[in-house]
């Protein structure tokens, strides 16, 4: 017997590569779930939710004494800006796409849950807030937030989706942001998020 190793075919070499290439697939995934920890931007997969796809850009906490955060937090009343002990301001920044031949509406249900049951919904920002998701109707082969406004080319690149959390929540991981189809609410996405 020889102990020579055997030498493997190109052409075999060659197969594996393509089968191996393939499995790798386009980085905007097209799915109803995902997850987003550490994949924003490029890397984050579209969500399906009926006829729109939405892109979760960055969700994290905010700080208000941050001149950045501060920013994000304008349109609020006095009221609605107090943190009561143990509460947290979180941040969801979107996109929403409308590829299709019509426009349509975007949705305006985002809820997120936590692993103990708790939900919060979004804080309604005023038109002073330019980082704001204002949600409406998306024209045909266009996206949420506009391009050329201050939400798409500043910061996080994407609509604010703003919600006043519990500090004992973030011990709850993963959240779980649910998109709902304005149109049909049995189509929905859900997507883990940054916590």
């Amino acid at each position: 017997m020889s102990s020579r190793p055997r030498k493997i075919p190109v052409v075999l070499l060659a197969l594996v590569a393509v089968f191996a290439l393939s499995a790798c697939g386009d980085s905007h995934s097209r799915v109803t779930t995902g997850t987003y920890a550490g994949e924003g931007g490029a890397a984050a997969p579209y969500l399906n939710v009926g006829p729109l796809s939405y892109q979760v850009q960055v969700s994290r906490e905010l700080n208000p004494a941050n001149a950045e955060d501060a920013a994000y937090l304008q349109g609020l009343t006095p009221a609605e800006a107090h943190l009561a002990p143990g509460e947290e301001w979180f941040a969801v920044f979107i996109q929403v796409y409308n590829n299709t031949s019509q426009e349509r509406q975007a949705a305006n249900t985002f809820k997120i849950y936590d692993t103990q049951g708790s939900t919060y919904s979004p804080v309604m920002l005023d038109e002073s807030n330019p980082f704001a998701y204002r949600g409406g109707l998306v024209p045909t082969e266009s996206q949420l937030p506009e391009p050329g406004t201050i939400a798409d080319d500043v910061g996080a690149q994407g609509a604010l989706l703003l919600y006043k959390v519990q500090l004992a929540s973030l011990e709850n991981r993963p959240w779980e942001l649910r998109i709902v189809d304005p149109t049909d609410a049995s189509q929905t996405a859900t997507a883990e998020l940054d916590v």
